[in-house]
Order: structure tokens, then sequence, then C-alpha cells
């Protein structure tokens, strides 16, 4: 894995909310579902994390039964995202991820998986407070903004 990638994420001009998302040769489109005003074109944007989590999760533990030579046939990942009110009043972000491992694994192989799945790098990144710096991009003088002009005068 490289250790900086560029994502482009625009705007298609299609609904008020789908975009093309651009990662490399990749192009996906996402959207919003159709009840908030989309026209659910794609995956919207959590729908998107999930797959990045489900994907680095089955992924990992695909390297590592491989490094190990462990009868891992297949690995199947079922994740959802709510917002829970919590004790405290305030909304959670809840992930659940459910993992299905198929093939003849021992116990202690079945949980070493488990521990390994709660290491992917994509786990890690959102248990962590990653550092999201934003600035605005000038497009050139034809972007520039002029003040208003005076109307002249009679």
């Amino acid at each position: 894995m490289t250790d900086k990638r560029t994502v482009t994420v625009h705007e298609t001009g299609e609904g008020t909310y789908t975009q093309e998302v651009t990662a490399g040769p990749h192009i996906i489109t996402t959207d919003e579902p159709v009840d908030v005003g989309g026209l659910d074109k794609g995956p919207n944007p959590y729908d998107m994390l999930l797959g990045a989590l489900g994907s680095c999760t089955s992924m990992t533990l695909r390297m590592y039964a491989n490094q190990k030579k462990w009868p891992l046939e297949k690995v199947t990942v079922s994740l959802t995202h709510e917002k829970v009110t919590g004790a405290d009043g305030k909304k959670h972000d809840v992930i659940t991820r459910d993992i299905q491992l198929e093939g003849p694994l021992d116990a202690a192989q079945r949980q070493r998986l488990l521990e390994i799945a709660n290491k992917c790098p994509v786990h890690r990144t959102l248990e962590s407070v990653p550092q999201i710096t934003t600035a605005l991009i000038d497009n050139g003088p034809a972007a520039a903004i002029t003040p208003p002009q005076k109307p002249p005068t009679p």
C-alpha cells in the first residue's frame, strides 16, 4: 500500500447529490437514496465507509491466513452503521461488523483471526482520531472573486 494516494470526488450534475469518485483508474458513482433527495445511483458515503472497513478486514484476514497457511476458504464481512443516542444524551456512531469465516479452522485459529480483524489498517484509522486538513483551492484568475461594481451614475 502506498503512503499517499489522491482520491478525487466531483459532482456529476446528474442529480442533486450524485458524485463521481476517482481513485487511480477506478471510477465509482456515489449518491444519496431517493427518500433524501438523491437518485440512488450508487452507495451513499456511509456505505462507502463500511465498504472500506469490510474490504480491509477481509483482505487483512486473507493475507494473515495465507501467511500462516491456514485453511481459510472464504471471508464474508457484513456491516451496519447507525447513530445511537447514548446515556450522555449525545448521538454516537455505532458500526457493527459480523465476520463469517469458512473453512476447517480450529477454535484457536478463529479467535486469532478475530483479533487480526481488529488490526486492519482502516479499523485502526477509524479508532484513532485522524487529523483532517481542509483547504480551498484557487482555480486561477477566472475563479477570482471580483467586488461588486457600482452602476454608472446618470
